[in-house]
């Protein structure tokens, strides 16, 4: 369950557009300024992650098994009910501008990465998901730790792809590139839409068994 929601999040409009964006502008030093990005971005999901679960646990140690386990249900389905109703409401047709760096320095890749990643980690659903289901599922460490580590490479797997695609193929590859800008741009609103209807029902299947 928590690689289908790692997969969820394989559709993160800003980091690809920023990713497309470098690959059809940047002409010299592509690969480290990009790396730096999606570096940044990964580190900062997993920081993200790992004091979530450390703080999550804390929290929840408090707490007897049953009253936690039937308390973390509750707010489990109540969060997923509400999602799952909102992504109807989501305005799908949104056009977004998707963000673009002013500048292509290194430092200004590092900044770029903590604000596209602040923008949307209040968005994560499926992320945040996966952080409560490896909660209450009481992993050890050793456990946990390297599906966060997982879960962050698939993150930024589909850049990474696009990426190989522009080293292997170079100019084949701008028409592409320039109609999945302008779709990432037009339909990110119906992917957070879906994103959102998907992690719902899952929050809602998962917390009916502990009710």
């Amino acid at each position: 369950m928590v690689g289908g929601l790692a997969l969820l999040d394989m559709l993160s409009p800003a980091t690809l557009g920023v990713t497309v964006y470098l690959l059809l502008t940047e002409k010299e030093r592509l690969s480290s300024r990009l790396m730096i990005y999606l570096v940044t971005v990964a580190a900062f999901y997993f920081s993200v992650g790992v004091a979530s679960i450390l703080g999550l646990d804390a929290l929840l140690a408090t707490f007897s098994s049953i009253f936690q386990n039937r308390i973390v249900s509750w707010v489990m389905l109540i969060i997923g009910g509400v999602l799952f109703i909102a992504s109807f409401y989501y305005p799908k047709s949104k056009k977004t501008d998707l963000p673009r760096p002013k500048s292509k320095s290194k430092t200004a890749m590092i900044a770029l990465g903590f604000t596209t990643s602040l923008i949307e980690v209040g968005i994560a659903f499926p992320y945040f998901a996966a952080i409560g289901l490896m909660t209450t599922s009481n992993l050890e460490v050793f456990q946990w730790l390297p599906i966060i580590v997982g879960y962050n490479f698939i993150m930024v797997l589909p850049p990474l792809i696009l990426f190989t695609l522009h080293l292997l193929f170079g100019r084949v590859m701008q028409r592409p590139l320039v109609r999945l800008q302008t779709r990432l741009s037009k339909h990110s609103g119906s992917a957070v839409s879906w994103v959102m209807c998907i992690v719902g029902l899952i929050l809602v299947f998962n917390s009916l068994d502990y009710l």
